[in-house]
C-alpha cells in the first residue's frame, strides 16, 4: 500500500498549501512587496551591471523627457560627427581605390592556385584588370581609378583601408554587417549606438539621420539605420532631398491657428497626466517625441530646402547637371548631408546605389554581368557630387569636426565570371577608407594580396572598424552596452580591436 499524509491524505512527497499556510505565506510576501517598493523609491533597490571582459559598463545617463540631450563621451573625443557614405551593391575595390599593378600583367590568365574557384555565383574565368587606367592623385602620388577623378584628387585628406574583411557574400546580410556588426536583422545601426551614447546638438533636429539614394533604398532597408532592441528614439529619421520626411507636414484643409491650438491643449493634458505619474518614464520619452516632431515641422523644411544655396555651390557638387538627372538627385542629397551636418545631426548615413530598382545595372554597385557599362553609370554619380561634399565641409571648417567614413557591405573579385563580364561577390579583402576628424591623412594601411582577392597585411574585420570610428567619437566600444535577453550587447559584439596605427 502507498503511505500517506496525515494531514492532505496524499501521497507522501506531495504537499498542498493548507490555509494556514497561504494566509502565512501571502504576510511574508506582503512584506517583501512593502520592502521593494520602499528600496525603490530611495533608489536603492538597483539592476546589477555586469562587467564585460573585466570592464564595467558605461549606461548613458538619459532622461527620458530629453533623450537627446548632450551627453559626455567616454574619452576625449576627435569628432563630434559622423557622416557615413555607403555604396550599396558591393563597390569594386579593384576598380576604384585598390590598385594591383599584378592584376594588370596577368590580364587574361588564370589566377594561380584559384584556375577552379567556385564563388557566390559559380565558377570564376581569368583574371581581368580594371577597364579604368589607374594614375597618382595629389602630393602623396596616390594610385586611384579613373572611375572616381574627383574623389583621387582628394587622396591628400584620404585615410585608406585596404585589408577590410567581412562574414558574408550575400548583400542584405552584408549591409547589416557594416551598418550593425551582425549579419542578422534586429541589431542597432551604428548610428542608433552613437546618438544612444551622445545625444545630439541640436534639439530641433533629428540626431540621426539616413538619406537613402534618389532610385530607392539598400537591400536591407530600414535594418541600416534601426534601432535594434535600443530604445526607438534612436532610430535613424529616413528622408532626402526629394522625398520628405514621411507624416510630418500638416494635412491638406486643416486650419494652422486649430492645429496649433490643438496641440497646446494636448501639451496641457501631458503636462497634468505626467504631474499625476512622475516616475513614467515612456510617457515622458512620448511627450519628447511629440514635442519634437512638432518643432521638426518648422526646422526640416528650412534644412532641406536647398533653393537659398548660391548656383556655384550646385555647380560644385553637379546638382544642376540636367543631362545626368541621378547624379543632380544625389548630389542634392549630398547638399542636404552637409547642411545636416551643420547644424549639428550627430550622425548622418547617406547611401549611393539602392536595392533592385530602376532597372538592372542601373540601382547599384552590383555588377554581375556588365560591370563597364553598369560602372560607367555608377562612377560619375559617386564622384563629383561625393567629392565636392568634402571639399565643402574642409573649406567651411566642418572636416575638423567630423569623421567621413566611406564603406559598402564587401569587394569583388578580381577575376570575371566565367561566361560573363563582370566581377561576383568577394568579403575576403576590401577597401573602406576615413577622412577629417582624428585621422591620419593621407595615409594608407593594410593591403590585399597582388591579385586583390584576399586582405594580407595588416588584416581587419568590421568589428574593428567599427571600434575605431566609436574610438574617433570618445566611445569605449567595449563598455559601450545594452543589456538584453540576458547579454550585455555591444555594437562590436564580443570582437574588434581600435585601429590605432591610423590616429591622428
Amino acid at each position: 500500500m502507498t503511505r500517506s499524509n496525515d494531514e492532505t491524505g496524499l501521497p507522501l512527497g506531495i504537499h498542498m498549501l493548507s490555509r494556514r499556510g497561504f494566509l502565512g505565506h501571502t504576510a511574508s510576501g506582503l512584506g517583501s512587496i512593502a520592502l521593494s517598493m520602499m528600496l525603490t523609491q530611495e533608489k536603492l533597490l538597483a539592476e546589477k551591471v555586469r562587467s564585460v571582459g573585466g570592464k564595467q559598463p558605461i549606461r548613458p545617463n538619459i532622461d527620458p523627457s530629453q533623450p537627446f540631450a548632450p551627453r559626455n563621451s567616454h574619452l576625449p573625443a576627435a569628432a563630434k560627427n559622423v557622416l557615413v557614405i555607403f555604396c550599396s551593391g558591393a563597390c569594386s575595390h579593384v576598380d576604384t581605390f585598390d590598385y594591383k599593378p599584378e592584376l594588370i600583367k596577368r590580364h587574361g590568365q588564370p589566377m594561380p592556385g584559384a584556375d577552379k574557384l567556385v564563388t557566390f555565383q559559380g565558377q570564376q574565368g581569368n583574371l581581368t584588370k580594371s577597364p579604368w587606367k589607374f594614375r597618382p592623385r595629389g602630393e602623396c602620388g596616390k594610385m586611384i581609378s579613373d572611375l572616381v577623378p574627383q574623389l583621387g584628387d582628394l587622396a591628400d585628406d584620404i585615410c585608406f583601408i585596404h585589408s577590410i574583411t567581412g562574414k558574408t557574400n550575400t548583400h542584405g546580410p552584408g549591409e547589416n554587417y557594416m551598418s550593425t556588426g551582425f549579419t542578422l536583422d534586429g541589431y542597432p545601426s551604428m548610428g542608433a549606438w552613437a546618438t544612444y551614447a551622445l545625444g545630439s546638438a541640436n534639439e530641433n533636429l533629428p540626431a540621426y539621420v539616413a538619406i537613402p539614394d534618389p532610385r530607392g533604398t539598400p537591400q536591407a532597408s530600414v535594418n541600416n539605420w534601426g534601432p535594434g532592441f535600443l530604445p526607438a528614439a534612436f532610430q535613424g529619421t529616413d528622408f532626402n532631398a526629394n522625398q520628405p520626411i514621411r507624416n510630418l507636414s500638416r494635412p491638406e484643409g486643416i486650419d494652422p491657428r486649430k492645429d496649433a491650438a490643438t496641440r497646446d491643449f494636448l501639451n496641457e493634458l501631458n503636462a497634468r497626466h505626467l504631474e499625476r505619474f512622475p516616475g513614467d518614464s515612456e510617457l515622458a520619452a512620448r511627450i519628447s517625441s511629440y514635442e519634437l516632431a512638432a518643432r521638426m515641422q518648422m526646422t526640416v523644411p528650412e534644412v532641406s530646402d536647398l533653393s537659398t544655396e548660391p548656383a556655384e555651390t550646385l555647380q560644385m557638387y553637379g546638382a544642376d547637371d540636367t543631362q545626368n538627372t541621378l547624379k543632380s538627385a544625389y548630389a542634392r542629397n549630398c547638399i542636404l548631408a552637409r547642411r545636416l551636418i551643420e547644424q549639428g545631426v550627430r550622425f548622418v548615413q547617406l547611401f549611393n546605389g539602392a536595392y533592385q530598382t530602376g532597372g538592372e545595372g542601373v540601382s547599384n554597385w552590383d555588377g554581375h554581368k556588365a560591370l563597364q557599362t553598369q560602372y560607367s553609370i555608377h562612377g560619375p554619380v559617386l564622384d563629383q557630387p561625393t567629392a565636392a561634399l568634402i571639399k565643402d565641409l574642409k573649406q567651411r571648417g566642418l572636416l575638423e569636426d567630423t569623421l567621413v567614413v566611406w564603406c559598402t557591405e564587401f569587394g569583388r573579385m578580381p577575376t570575371f565570371q566565367k561566361g560573363a563580364s563582370g566581377r561576383d561577390h568577394n568579403p575576403e579583402g576590401f577597401t573602406c577608407w576615413l577622412a577629417g576628424a582624428g585621422v591620419k591623412a593621407p595615409f594608407t594601411f593594410g593591403g590585399t594580396d597582388e591579385f586583390g582577392y584576399k586582405a594580407v597585411d595588416n588584416v581587419v574585420d568590421v568589428h574593428d572598424f567599427h571600434a575605431t570610428i566609436l574610438h574617433l567619437l570618445g566611445l569605449d566600444h567595449e563598455r559601450l552596452t545594452f543589456y538584453h535577453n540576458g547579454i550585455e550587447r555591444r555594437l562590436t559584439d564580443v570582437h574588434g580591436r581600435v585601429i590605432k596605427d591610423i590616429l591622428a
